[in-house]
């Protein structure tokens, strides 16, 4: 059930033996931390609400979704060194922030506990690429912070994306519906208990499409899908005020 690191993989070797050996600069700034106060401040402790297509939310009937930061910026850099370049350090320091806002999102009963959070799908292939996993890794550093404020939780990779899925980059909402059609799959022997409640965590949230395809394979498996949580959404669908105001 974990994100582990394949062996064989010459690229994932290499990337850990400079992350031992060099300094990590911050990648949204390029200062000398891994991931500075101020570019970690872009996000957010206080989720925004992701205004979904209505088609797409509509179909599927999903459940209220939110964000962290628009996607840009150091948020958007950070994303993309952990996905990308190998930064095996900025999952946990991400997930950290998700799991400050699953902390809020529990004070405010928008969560209830015990919850299990479930990645939201990736290819297997480019989790074997990448040494394993970060949105699995972010989630299980979410839950370690959310388990540290008194909340039962745990962590279930039971979606991924079969091999045959087109990369979902440069696709429009449509095309992506298109890809993911039928291509979701359901991992049995990572799911959570029989009609759990589930948070879906996900990275970057750009039509909604691979959430509402992961959502609907949720329901079919009679576990309701409390809120989804990503780090980041494009900005046009990201609302202008915090969630909850006068906490």
């Amino acid at each position: 059930m974990d994100g582990g690191t394949p062996g064989g993989h010459a690229p994932v070797v290499w990337n850990t033996v400079l992350d031992l050996t060099l300094p990590l600069a911050c990648p949204g700034c390029g200062g000398p931390e891994a991931w500075c106060a101020p570019c970690a401040s872009t996000l957010s402790h206080r989720p925004r609400r992701v205004l979904v297509p209505a088609a797409i939310d509509e179909a599927t009937q999903l459940p209220p979704v939110y964000a962290l930061a628009r996607y840009r910026g150091p948020v958007r850099a950070a994303i993309l060194a952990a996905k990308e370049r190998g930064r095996r350090d900025l999952p946990g320091l991400l997930g950290t922030a998700l799991g400050q806002a699953l902390v809020r999102l529990v004070a405010i009963s928008v969560l209830t506990s015990p919850v299990w959070l479930v990645p939201a799908p990736t290819r297997v292939a480019e989790a074997r690429r990448r040494g394993g996993d970060p949105i699995t890794w972010r989630a299980r550093s979410a839950a370690r912070v959310l388990a540290a404020q008194g909340s039962q939780v745990g962590v279930a990779p039971c979606v991924f994306t079969a091999g045959d899925a087109r990369d979902s980059v440069g696709l429009d909402a449509q095309a992506r519906q298109a890809n993911l059609r039928d291509r979701i799959r359901w991992r049995a022997a990572a799911a959570p208990p029989a009609r759990s409640p589930v948070v879906l965590v996900d990275d970057v949230l750009t039509t909604g499409t691979t959430a509402a395809c992961a959502v609907a394979l949720l329901h079919a498996r009679n576990h309701s899908v409390q809120v989804v949580l990503t780090l980041a959404a494009v900005p046009s669908l990201v609302s202008a005020g915090h969630l909850d105001h006068r906490r």
